[in-house]
């Protein structure tokens, strides 16, 4: 019988989890206001400061947001406010994986397995996912 690979490592508490969350958010946010800083103390206060200050994290929640099973084209929140929130539930998903205690989107449904472990009942597990 073949050996259900989650089962090598059990999943993360919640501080664990807590912890790499919020150091993904912070890997993101942080940079973005470093550029923002930057293009603001050379070309000063303007648009292209806002938009500077929104490219890295649209480009993460873009890359990062399939793995959480949230579409890519999530990431233009961005632009109208509630970005910094998708993206933070986005990184407490990757926090988690190869688990998954979120339903899947349809067009994964195929792919993911319940699993039966008594450890791990009610978690889901997309194979090839933590690569």
């Amino acid at each position: 019988m073949a050996v259900d690979p989650p089962s090598s490592r059990p999943p993360l508490g919640l501080v664990p989890r807590r912890l790499i969350a919020a150091l993904l958010v912070l890997g993101v946010i942080l940079p973005s206001f470093i550029i923002r800083e930057l293009i603001e103390a050379t070309m000063g206060s303007g648009p292209l400061a806002d938009i500077g200050w929104i490219a890295v994290p649209v480009a993460a929640t873009a890359w990062l947001a399939p793995r959480a099973s949230y579409r890519r084209r999530d990431a233009l929140l961005w632009l109208v406010g509630p970005g910094l929130f998708i993206f933070a539930v986005i990184a407490w998903r990757l926090a988690f994986l190869p688990y998954r205690d979120w339903t899947p989107r349809p067009d994964e449904a195929s792919r993911v397995r319940w699993l039966r472990d008594p450890r791990h009942a009610g978690l889901w597990y997309l194979p090839g996912e933590a690569k």
